[in-house]
């Protein structure tokens, strides 16, 4: 078994934000077409170990009302912390077993932030990964809200990871302290960038297969259903674009790099079997991404000139959109 990592990860959130992170958290909806990793059938396995009293964002302005606190248009009203492990150190474990794990973390961060300004503390067993999502309104023991203050800069960020690792060791010696990705140079990659990436992948797919074969008997019929699947996956992929060049994932959109890309696809799956060490990961990780955007890009490539214009002749935003991205 390979080396077992423990893991936490801080995100800030404005107001906007908020019912968002909420509706993941709490599994307020019936479905969720944006993230294949859920398993609804598992969902009732999760639980609590704060319960919510009242709407995330509703707790957070009461919290900040009280505090008697200033608040800008901008200010971060909430942040979460994501905690987990490697997968390898939860196969085998029974719900005690994770419920005693997760508990201990939580202990460490009412240690560090009071425990009255915890909004809720749930943990997921509905997918891949046991994790849990626990959210807090950041305001300081005297009552000032401040999550720059809470968190730090990137030196205190590590401070973090050092004493979280510290606190979960001590009752899980096996376990090893996660890579600070303010020592990786970049900021890391949270889950649903990839879950968004599977949702591309998947789009292309449905496009690959309408242009397959296209010709001008079935041309009009391909060409309503191509634009349909556009209206989505232009914007996904200008949006996707933006977010790589975020976590400084480094891409080219080339044909000659993009055949190049797909003649490694093998040997990166392998490397990725045999990648033990986070760092290795993250770089492997990385490149999967890029890969997989510029092969949704190719599709784009592949799609007829006559298609495409007619598609732009359709609501002028649309037109923009798919010429920004080609």
């Amino acid at each position: 078994m390979g080396a077992q990592y423990a893991i936490l990860r801080f995100a800030k959130y404005k107001g906007p934000q908020i019912s968002k992170i909420e509706a993941h958290n709490e599994r307020t909806k019936e479905s969720y077409a944006s993230n294949p990793d859920i398993d609804p059938s598992r969902t009732h396995l999760n639980f609590h170990l704060i319960e919510p009293e009242r709407k995330y964002r509703a707790e957070a302005e009461k919290q900040i009302k009280e505090a008697g606190c200033r608040t800008r248009k901008d200010s971060v009203r909430l942040v979460e912390a994501l905690v987990t492990a490697s997968p390898e150190f939860f196969q085998g474990k029974k719900k005690a077993e994770l419920k005693e794990f997760f508990q201990y973390a939580l202990d460490f961060i009412t240690k560090h932030q009071p425990a009255e300004t915890v909004v809720s503390a749930v943990v997921h067993r509905d997918e891949k990964t046991p994790h849990m999502h626990l959210t807090f309104v950041p305001l300081t023991a005297d009552k000032r809200l401040s999550a720059k203050e809470i968190l730090g800069n990137k030196k205190k960020l590590v401070q973090w990871q050092d004493r979280f690792w510290k606190h979960m060791v001590k009752k899980y010696p096996d376990l090893e302290r996660g890579e600070s990705a303010s020592l990786t140079g970049r900021d890391h990659i949270p889950p649903r960038v990839f879950k968004e990436m599977t949702v591309l992948t998947k789009q292309k797919e449905q496009l690959d297969k309408l242009l397959t074969g296209i010709n001008p008997f079935n041309a009009k019929k391909r060409t309503e259903q191509i634009g349909k699947i556009l209206d989505k996956y232009i914007p996904a992929a200008a949006e996707m674009e933006t977010t790589l060049k975020k976590y400084k994932v480094a891409f080219t959109t080339t044909t000659t790099e993009n055949k190049r890309l797909k003649k490694q696809k093998t040997d990166l799956q392998q490397q990725v079997e045999e990648a033990s060490k986070t760092s290795i990961r993250k770089k492997l990780e990385d490149n999967q991404l890029r890969r997989d955007y510029e092969d949704a890009l190719a599709v784009l490539e592949r799609i007829p000139p006559e298609v495409i214009e007619a598609y732009t002749r359709r609501p002028r935003e649309r037109g923009k959109r798919i010429e920004k991205i080609l």
